[in-house]
């Protein structure tokens, strides 16, 4: 794969913090408080979403030093069930897993820049999805000083929102830490809130989609799923409750800016135009992550499959142009043609399917030998069925809430299925060649 640098923990950490602070933290509240009111509750799907995506960075961790290889969960399945499967699970990375999250930030971006430039929406996320991928078009060097510094600059961000909110109050607020909880944790709202939770949440496996890239994964990769997911769900809870302490609900209701209409009332309209500029500009970050990451797997999956065999081509610095590109267009096909509350639903119930898989699949690995050094996860295998049983619940909840979005997802996979059927009938594997028999020598 040409010349190309390896990348230490903090870079790769950056990758899975950068993946995790997108398009949820920022808009999802606004969603939730269509359903729910009281603040404990709301609390209480944050940490929930916290432990559960900690539980599968656990997972994946040791999943990325059995398997050392990018490429995510198609080599995961590849590897621990069979080839289809991990078709099946690169077919939705590509289609729906980072091209939807990539057209999701770059929505939300131009949802919060529209205002303050005068520019369209839908505009400025075309132009951010192309801008984009032509800077990771070009070297690992350029791709991670280019993440590292946006994704320190998010963090210091989220941080500086948390500390001011806290220093001034807002009056009236939506804080309400009432008995109310009681009846809002077991209503379907709850259930559909917690899968926009969960989307937020989604990048805790970023760095096993590059492992190849990662110097030493067998140190560096547990250190940057378990850590960047740590330092993320700490963010995540606090900022909410920074977002709910400075405004009301009415105020908030149904919003996706959430990050500007709080920025507007902490700092004025004008201080609220600049940090609604500056949290619209970080959402690059998370675009930038997904850019990075998606094609790793495209590329893993052409070099397997002949039907994608024009993505596997690098560039001469080992960076998959192509694949990039690939995903960059799908991307722009996305952010023409859906809403957002339809792509997050959509790509919630397909994306924990195939999560559910790869999680289900180290309770099965454990039982063979390695002949890697690995990391293993601790709590096994309790984390492993904790993580399960509510995956299965909330795969059941979403198929019986929201069949629509969720047969769509079903729809995805057969279509991927298809396509895999195609590449076996019209690109058959060649045969492996034979192996040159052994002379025999006889002796006296």
């Amino acid at each position: 794969m040409g010349n190309k640098r390896k990348i230490g923990w903090i870079s790769a950490g950056a990758l899975v913090v950068a993946n995790m602070i997108g398009t949820g933290v920022f808009t999802t509240l606004g969603l939730q408080l269509n359903v729910l009111s009281n603040t404990w509750t709301i609390l209480s799907l944050w940490i929930l979403g916290g432990m559960i995506a900690l539980f599968g960075a656990f997972s994946y961790a040791e999943l990325g030093t059995r398997h050392p290889h990018s490429g995510g969960e198609y080599h995961f399945l590849t590897k621990m069930y069979n080839s289809f499967l991990g078709y099946l699970s690169g077919w939705v990375s590509l289609t729906v897993g980072f091209a939807t999250s990539i057209a999701l930030s770059a929505m939300a971006m131009g949802n919060y820049l529209a205002p303050l430039v005068s520019f369209p929406s839908l505009w400025l996320a075309i132009i951010s999805i192309i801008g984009l991928s032509l800077i990771h078009s070009f070297s690992i060097r350029q791709s991670s000083f280019f993440q590292n510094i946006f994704t320190l600059l998010k963090i210091l961000l989220i941080l500086g929102l948390i500390i001011v909110s806290f220093i001034q109050s807002g009056t009236p607020n939506a804080l309400d830490f009432s008995s109310s909880w009681q009846d809002e944790i077991s209503t379907s709202g709850y259930a559909i809130a917690l899968v926009y939770v969960m989307y937020a949440f989604s990048g805790w496996n970023a760095a096993a989609y590059i492992v190849d890239e990662i110097d030493t994964p067998v140190k560096n990769l547990p250190r940057a799923l378990v850590g960047g997911t740590v330092l993320v769900s700490l963010l995540f809870i606090f900022l909410q409750l920074a977002f709910l302490n400075q405004a009301t609900i009415a105020q908030l209701q149904n919003k996706i800016e959430v990050g500007q209409v709080v920025a507007d009332l902490m700092f004025g309209a004008q201080g609220g135009r600049i940090v609604s500029t500056l949290i619209a500009l970080l959402l690059v970050a998370g675009i930038s992550a997904m850019i990075w990451v998606g094609p790793r797997v495209t590329h893993a999956m052409a070099n397997e499959h002949q039907i994608w065999k024009f993505f596997a081509k690098d560039n001469n610095r080992g960076i998959p142009v192509r694949a990039i590109w690939l995903q960059a267009v799908i991307s722009l096909a996305m952010v023409l043609t859906s809403s957002f509350e339809q792509i997050l639903l959509y790509s919630g119930f397909i994306l924990q399917l195939f999560t559910t898989l790869t999680v289900a699949g180290l309770l099965f690995e454990r039982r063979k030998a390695n002949r890697h050094k690995i990391y293993r996860s601790p709590g096994y295998p309790y984390i492993q069925i904790i993580f399960l049983i509510f995956s299965i619940w909330l795969l059941a909840f979403l198929l019986y809430d929201k069949p629509r979005e969720s047969l769509l997802g079903l729809f995805n996979i057969l279509a991927g299925a298809l396509s895999y059927w195609w590449n076996k009938r019209y690109h058959p594997e060649p045969p492996a060649a034979e192996k040159p028999k052994k002379k025999v020598v006889k002796v006296g």
